[in-house]
């Protein structure tokens, strides 16, 4: 029975999801309706590739069980029970099929039916060749310009949706780049409770709970898959960032990568490099809790880093060292209760930074993922920003890099991962805010060679505990025993070996000549006192 679940859950992961909407659904009509179930190639009687078993419009499932005490409101968040607020009909794809209208592939799945399997390499940004750091710069300096071609973004909160005339959806075309970015704006921001009311900022649908590792891991996917679609090459794979290198010293931090420090401006990038020109979005964080309105695709001041530079805090002056990682990977459970960031013995928790790497809840503590971006010291630092800087996407594919080796070591089952009780947005069965159509949080609990991808990775060997400690010595000191045992037991051979040569040149029935029984004895005599 188990066997059999796990073959079906397979077979629903890799759905091609963006963030918030397509273009062809956000009209007063279909905002009206609540169906997003577009037709494929523009035949309007071909609704989700259905003429051709594509797929078919269904009803949304959104989560029922119960979240946990963090989120203590009802009805007044478009991102309770995503994406229900929006739409409650999507467009449910058939075999390697996906995509708004079933119109794509797969991750891991080209060509025109969607046979063909494509994997995609994530490696290590610091082992690429000069050309293919240049490409991958080039690439998302790409992305930063190019328009996003199927999805826009909400600028507004749901009942402010149809403008004020009612009849203005109120969405925005934004990059593809800048599309990433908004996406992890929107799952981190506060609750508008009202004009005049404080927003609440006690939520979070991808951060400090069990979707963390879900989330983010779907957040690249679909930066991926769009800077694929981009490039036209679905092997293109984002590479990462080994954070995990101790020392005060960002050695992506090089105009021919990431960007180096100014020399004339404090804080901000080298203008050798290309993301010196980079603009941020989401910066008016102060406007979307007062005001009620949402980040849209506006542009504002340059990016600001300053590596290992924050003196108030000296923790977050170093980063991770590699047997971080490894004491990490060794713990057992992937989440436990309360299933926050206050949750102990908890790879999520740990890998996430809110934990030691051996897993220990300890507040003071910041470690692995959130030491690295706090290492960074700007912009990269303040969550709802932190896209922004391109270093975010190779410290995320390496923290997946560790999320993926942990899958595999360990083999979790589906129900490792908490079904309700976790943080709004985190329970399993969850719809990952903003994506769309709606994909999961278990769908994401896979290895990636079930998602199109995968790692080249060489990871630090496991630290030994003192239990293997006190037996690799007790081997060594019989070993060593054994070969001082080994030496002297030839060299007492040899020493005989020549005495009976010498008596060999006499007569063989001599007096000297002794039985084999006696010379044994002497041997086995002289053998002992040397020991």
């Amino acid at each position: 029975m188990l066997v059999r679940r796990c073959i079906l859950f397979i077979g629903l992961c890799a759905t091609v999801v963006r963030s918030q909407f397509p273009r062809e659904c956000v009209t007063v009509r279909g905002l009206q309706s609540g169906e997003c179930c577009p037709s494929l190639r523009g035949d309007l009687g071909d609704i989700c590739g259905s003429n051709t078993g594509r797929g078919q419009c269904v009803q949304v499932n959104a989560d029922g069980w119960p979240h946990g005490p963090q989120y203590p409101h009802d009805g007044l968040d478009d991102r309770e029970q995503w994406p229900l607020a929006f739409f409650n009909r999507t467009c449910q794809c058939n075999g390697n099929f996906s995509g708004y209208n079933c119109g794509r592939c797969k991750h891991g799945y080209g060509g025109v039916n969607c046979e063909r399997l494509v994997v995609a390499v994530r490696r290590n940004i610091m082992e690429l060749s000069e050309d293919e750091k240049r490409r991958f710069v080039n690439a998302l300096d790409r992305a930063k310009r190019t328009v996003q071609p199927d999805y826009v973004i909400a600028s507004r909160r749901y009942p402010e949706i149809f403008g004020p005339d009612g009849n203005t959806p109120q969405f925005e075309n934004i990059s593809i780049y800048n599309f990433f970015v908004w996406s992890h704006y929107y799952s981190v921001s506060k609750t508008f409770l009202g004009a005049g009311q404080q927003s609440f900022g006690g939520v979070d649908f991808s951060h400090e709970g069990p979707g963390f590792l879900t989330w983010h891991r779907y957040h690249l996917l679909q930066l991926e898959r769009d800077m694929q679609d981009m490039l036209q090459d679905l092997s293109f794979g984002l590479p990462y960032w080994n954070f995990a290198i101790g020392g005060n010293n960002c050695d992506i931090c090089t105009d021919d990568l990431l960007g180096a420090r100014s020399n004339f401006v404090a804080n901000t990038l080298s203008p050798n490099s290309v993301f010196s020109r980079w603009r941020i979005l989401c910066e008016s964080i102060e406007d979307y809790d007062t005001l009620g309105t949402i980040c849209n695709s506006t542009e504002g001041g340059p990016i600001q880093r300053n590596p290992g530079g924050n003196v108030a805090r000296p923790m977050v002056q170093r980063l991770p060292e590699p047997q971080d990682v490894s004491a990490c990977l060794e713990v057992g459970q992937f989440d436990t209760p309360p299933f926050y960031s206050t949750s102990s013995e908890s790879f999520r928790n740990t890998v996430e930074g809110y934990s030691t790497p051996s897993g220990n809840y300890d507040p003071l503590v910041r470690s692995l993922h959130n030491l690295a971006h706090l290492f960074l010291n700007g912009t990269g630092g303040q969550t709802h920003v932190s896209p922004n800087d391109p270093i975010f996407v190779l410290l995320h594919t390496f923290t997946d890099a560790i999320f993926d080796e942990w899958l595999r070591r360990h083999n979790p089952d589906v129900t490792a991962y908490p079904l309700e009780n976790a943080p709004i947005g985190h329970n399993r069965q969850y719809n990952m805010v903003p994506f769309w159509p709606p994909v999961t949080n278990v769908e994401m609990f896979v290895t990636s060679d079930n998602l199109g991808y995968s790692y080249e990775v060489q990871w630090p060997g496991r630290p030994y505990t003192m239990t293997e400690i006190t037996a690799i010595a007790i081997v060594a000191v019989l070993v060593l025993v054994a070969i001082i045992f080994a030496a002297t037991t030839c060299a007492v051979r040899a020493r005989s070996y020549g005495h009976g040569r010498n008596e060999a040149r006499q007569p063989l029935l001599a007096e000297h000549y002794r039985r084999y029984s006696e010379d044994h004895e002497r041997i086995q005599e002289k053998t002992q006192s040397v020991v």
